[in-house]
């Protein structure tokens, strides 16, 4: 069995190369994707230089049997052609499985930041390779990394009410997940919803942060042509503003607030709780 992972290099690309090499997985038997090797020499597997950007570059990539995980680029806009690349090279090569590593609720889900992951998810179907739709909830890294700010400033600020909740885990638990999928069987043409085993809401966080801390910490939510604004004087172009902004709308909304419970099934173990995610970042 040979393990192709695409984007390896980045943040959970690293954690399920390590997840494969701990379930005994040979070195050589997975490929690290990356746009050059020295940013991959320190993987310990096999690397192949590519981009997302250059389709020609997957031209060899891909072998007939690989099981490969398509980890979603980080380039919002610019997603569908960067992914359109890997499908097509997977086609051409046979490979066995494609996991790809979307959004938490796919088409249910109406944040504008999941357009991209829905065309994917068709594209994928739409080649006939057998696939395996890892759709992620919010990252907990990304939806508290700003926590030395809320100690020091007092208040957690977003658009987000306070019904929003979020059902979060780690890049650890989604890691874990995909090299769950790409080393046992019984996961093609199969559509995971992942998530946190428990939602938090932003006053919850903020109770646990000053628990934490012993420094009172609230959570104010403000409009959502405040948060627009702000993003916008800070230099975001006013397209990515929106999709940011409407974040907060969606998940006031409840699009990142299930717990199927699915994410602990696969990776056999309870997802990593939002107040151990805040004890790491404090420390």
């Amino acid at each position: 069995m040979s393990i192709v992972i695409t984007g390896a290099t980045g943040q959970l690309g690293r954690l399920v190369i390590a997840d494969l090499l701990a379930a005994g997985v040979p070195a050589d038997g997975i490929t690290a994707v990356a746009r050059s090797a020295e940013k991959a020499a320190d993987l310990g597997v096999k690397v192949a230089v590519a981009d997302y950007d250059d389709p020609a570059s997957f031209a060899n990539v891909f072998s007939a049997g690989d099981r490969v995980l398509l980890i979603s680029g980080s380039e919002p806009g610019r997603r569908i052609p960067q992914h359109t690349a890997v499908i097509d090279a997977a086609k051409a090569a046979g490979v066995a499985q494609l996991a790809y590593t979307g959004i938490f609720g796919g088409p249910d889900n109406p944040m504008l930041l999941g357009a991209e992951h829905h065309v994917t998810e068709q594209l994928i179907r739409d080649s006939g390779v057998p696939y395996t739709f890892l759709r992620n909830n919010w990252y907990s890294e990304m939806a508290v990394r700003d926590v030395a700010e809320a100690v020091e400033s007092g208040v957690i600020v977003n658009s987000a009410g306070p019904e929003a909740r979020l059902a979060t885990a780690t890049r650890e638990d989604y890691a874990a997940a995909a090299a769950a999928v790409l080393t046992t069987d019984g996961h093609l043409n199969q559509t995971y919803e992942l998530g946190g085993d428990t939602a938090w809401s932003f006053a919850e966080f903020a109770e646990e942060l000053t628990r934490q801390t012993g420094k009172p910490v609230v959570h104010q939510s403000i409009p959502n042509e405040d948060v627009l604004a702000g993003l916008q004087s800070a230099g975001i172009p006013a397209d990515f503003a929106k999709v940011l902004a409407d974040i907060d709308i969606q998940t006031t909304a409840g699009a990142l607030a299930a717990t199927p419970g699915t994410l602990t099934k696969l990776i056999g173990r309870p997802t990593t709780p939002i107040a151990t995610t805040i004890t790491k970042l404090l420390s």
